[in-house]
């Protein structure tokens, strides 16, 4: 079962949305939210990465900067850009990306489902990040970054939010990426005890984004004794079927000593065939391998795919078993300095650029991970190895807030 809850969220004022609601504060360094937010002082940047409004190469972790943007949250409430609402409500949030379309139901889910893994998560959280969140939320007495959840879909709820999404949202905005994000109200008794019922039958909700907001949200709520409303923690919740993942590509420092014909040679024992091709793979166990200027099609030999483990046939995991180990000698991606990791939402122009300028030696390109292959790990309590997915689109900040 999954237990959620109505809350009063806080929310933009509906003609100041566009100004207000940002990407979230891990896809963007301090330099480009700087950028970002330049000119725009309701940007909620000024919140979520309040160093911007600091002197460049104040410590990210710096006391000041946490209160730097608990002064700027305090601002917006104080001049009605951000409003709370009078009662609890379930919002549904739609994003259109292009030709695809997900409403998620925002909603306030329980901390001690996360605590108690009925929340099920598939990534190790690091404790400086959580400590981050933890110092965030506790600053401002509100979560504002949401969860980013999933669920198996259910007929009868895919009917309920496509009528409510049929009547005129509350905001309705395009933001500055082409992204559109729209949101209704669900504020009805009926409708309320319906998506609780709905939610109650659900065997388990699967955290798709957002590990180190859970955690941090399920240490504060420890840290409380549940005080007030920090037994809850803000989320989005999208049925598995309208999930879109990119890839999660690899971009490498050096050949580990090796020329390229040397890596060939290796590279022939681990995939079937080495061949020029697109970029872009077009099925599970196949690659884009960028060098040289050009682009190779590989395929995985079936004797390493053909396994019953959902994490041993992972491509991240065959990449990095195989390859990026005994090959390259990267032995733990988590902490190497030879290795970076470029969302697929830059496509491959992006990693042909790194390696063309230089910087790296080569780049590998993936097939996205499906999120069926995520639920069965998770459902196995499985954990995924480092930048397995990346989730396209992101949501907002500040859409909707969580006051504590």
């Amino acid at each position: 079962m999954a237990t959620l809850k109505p809350f009063a969220a806080l929310r933009p004022k509906p003609e100041l949305a566009a100004q207000i609601c940002e990407l979230p504060y891990d896809v963007m360094s301090s330099n480009e939210a700087r950028a970002m937010a330049a000119g725009n002082p309701l940007s909620f940047l000024h919140i979520s990465k309040p160093e911007i409004d600091l002197p460049v190469g104040t410590d990210l972790y710096s006391p000041v900067v946490y209160a730097k943007g608990a002064e700027n949250f305090q601002q917006l409430i104080a001049q009605g850009a951000l409003q709370p609402d009078d009662k609890p409500n379930f919002y549904l949030y739609r994003q259109i990306m292009g030709a695809h379309s997900q409403v998620g139901l925002v909603a306030a889910a329980s901390c001690e489902e996360y605590l108690a893994n009925l929340i099920k998560k598939h990534e190790f959280t690091r404790p400086d990040k959580e400590d981050d969140r933890v110092r965030h939320i506790e600053a401002l007495n509100s979560q504002t970054g949401p969860v980013f959840l999933t669920y198996r879909a259910v007929a009868a709820f895919d009917e309920f939010v496509a009528k409510k999404i049929s009547a005129p949202p509350v905001v309705d905005f395009t933001g500055q990426d082409g992204v559109r994000h729209t949101s209704w109200t669900i504020s009805g008794a009926d409708e309320t005890k319906f998506v609780e019922n709905q939610f109650a039958q659900i065997p388990a909700l699967y955290i798709a984004d957002g590990h180190h907001r859970s955690a941090a949200a399920g240490r504060v709520f420890k840290a409380r004794n549940g005080a007030g409303h920090s037994g809850q923690f803000l989320a989005v919740i999208f049925p598995h079927n309208q999930m879109q993942i990119l890839p999660y590509n690899r971009v490498l420092k050096d050949l580990n000593g090796l020329t390229s014909y040397e890596l060939t040679l290796k590279l022939e024992q681990v995939f079937d065939s080495i061949r020029l091709g697109s970029a872009t793979p077009a099925d599970k166990h196949a690659l884009g391998w960028y060098i040289d200027g050009q682009w190779h099609r590989l395929t995985f030999r079936r004797k390493f795919t053909d396994v019953a483990d959902p994490i041993e046939c992972l491509d991240v995991t065959l990449l990095q078993k195989h390859v990026l180990a005994p090959i390259f000698g990267i032995d733990d991606p988590r902490t190497s300095k030879r290795i970076n990791f470029v969302g697929g939402i830059r496509g491959p122009a992006e990693l042909e650029k790194l390696v063309n300028s230089g910087e790296y030696a080569c780049a590998f390109s993936m097939f996205p991970t499906s999120i069926e292959d995520l639920m069965e790990i998770a459902d196995a309590g499985g954990i995924m190895p480092p930048k397995s997915t990346w989730f396209e689109p992101k949501l907002r900040d500040a859409m909707f807030c969580h006051q504590i």
